[in-house]
């Protein structure tokens, strides 16, 4: 006979060595997270703030619009170039007669400061003629001396820095004219081969843009697939196949989603590269599949006796689904939607196939314009060899999981929000 007692006792000794491992397991995993966001915070936000200097420049019309036409073209077309230099000039004297002094004066600001220049006289055709006193953007070398990850204690041949550009930055940093800024520019400008210019506008909006053709899509056509494979369709081996391969196609790996629209999208319908359209295309056919099974196990969570009520009353079969069954299962379609769009937001594979991951600078206006999205931004900045580009990887890693965390964050609130209780 079994000693009940000893049972009981084995059996609360399982248990509790079952609820240790989960603690153990938690307390790992979310070690592991928390390792994680170090990792990536620690290295990302100095990339949300960048190095300035205040310069002076003198806007001199013999060099912007020396016979005073006022021709947008003409200005366009300025020596900015000289103006700059003689901005540089005026704060290290000592490089006026000496190339290699300037040359090394020079790479202490960023190379944008002529093009900043022009588009501030662009604006302001009220500036030529006059001295002006702004902030502009230290070079990458510099930015990174300011943030205290250029060792200057190494020696000249092994660092970015110069010992002429050390003894200027320290003169700079005396006299009061360097600061650390909110970098702005990051959210506000495209893609730059210099570190201290590039931002993800565009990748934001190319993001956004393929996104909303995803959303467009996927969205009718994952649930009316999913409201006819429920409600409508015969239950026979044909169904039972596609069944089958929309399980099957969840579990596909994303690239040869990508494959797929490279020989088909591309290459058939001759879409053209690097666009959002294209790039919609590819990631509706990778989120269709989650879309139809998490509106199916909504439909499927519907209790039968709406059905049975609505057909009770003499609602035909159409009107019972539509009427009823339909907007009961809403909430859980919303929700399997917006978590197919976050997985969709975060796929770069596919991307990649659609030319996606191409530099681009200038910001998208529609969807036939080329555009790059968020993750192929991060894994371009990743192969940059230039080290201001590893902070701004990890900021835009960053702004992509606060995306992520929202989009997540809205599936819950909406499954909360409107979820029924049966």
């Amino acid at each position: 006979m079994i000693n009940s007692d000893k049972f009981h006792k084995s059996r609360m000794r399982k248990e509790k060595f079952f609820q240790f491992y989960g603690i153990i397991a938690i307390l790992m995993a979310l070690s592991f997270l928390i390792i994680l966001a170090y990792t990536i915070g620690s290295k990302g936000l100095p990339g949300f703030f960048q190095t300035y200097i205040n310069a002076s420049f003198d806007i001199s019309q013999e060099y912007v619009d020396p016979e005073n036409t006022g021709d947008e073209e003409v200005i366009k077309k300025g020596r900015y170039r000289k103006v700059f230099k003689e901005g540089v000039i005026n704060i290290f004297p000592e490089a006026a007669d000496n190339r290699a002094s300037y040359r090394q004066a020079s790479k202490i600001f960023s190379k944008g400061v002529s093009y900043q220049l022009r588009n501030m006289v662009l604006e302001n055709n009220d500036l030529i003629g006059t001295k002006i006193n702004i902030e502009v953007l230290a070079s990458s070398e510099i930015d990174q001396l300011h943030k205290g990850n250029i060792d200057r204690n190494l020696p000249e041949n092994l660092r970015p820095v110069s010992d002429w550009q050390l003894k200027s930055y320290d003169q700079l940093i005396q006299q009061g004219l360097i600061k650390t800024k909110f970098n702005v520019n990051f959210f506000t400008k495209g893609d730059s081969r210099n570190p201290e210019e590039a931002g993800i506008l565009g990748a934001l909006v190319g993001s956004a843009l393929t996104l909303l053709i995803t959303l467009v899509l996927s969205f009718p056509l994952g649930v009316a697939t999913a409201i006819y494979l429920e409600e409508f369709a015969p239950k026979n081996k044909l169904t039972d196949i596609i069944e089958i391969n929309i399980n099957n196609l969840a579990a596909v790996p994303s690239i040869v989603f990508g494959l797929l629209g490279l020989a088909v999208i591309l290459n058939i319908f001759g879409i053209p590269r690097s666009i959002p359209l294209a790039g919609g295309l590819v990631l509706t056919l990778m989120t269709l599949p989650t879309v139809i099974i998490s509106s199916r196990a909504s439909l499927r969570s519907v209790p039968p006796s709406i059905r049975e009520a609505a057909l009770g009353i003499g609602a035909s079969k159409q009107q019972a689904v539509f009427h009823h069954v339909v907007p009961s299962a809403a909430p859980g379609m919303f929700t399997g939607t917006i978590i197919g769009m976050a997985q969709a937001l975060g796929e770069t594979a596919p991307l990649l196939m659609m030319g996606m991951v191409a530099f681009i600078v200038e910001v998208p206006q529609s969807i036939m314009d080329p555009a790059t999205v968020l993750p192929a931004q991060v894994y371009l900045w990743a192969d940059s060899p230039e080290r201001g580009f590893e902070e701004k990887t990890s900021a835009a890693i960053m702004t992509l999981v606060v995306f992520l965390i929202v989009m997540n964050s809205l599936a819950v609130y909406c499954r909360k929000k409107l979820e029924k209780k049966w």
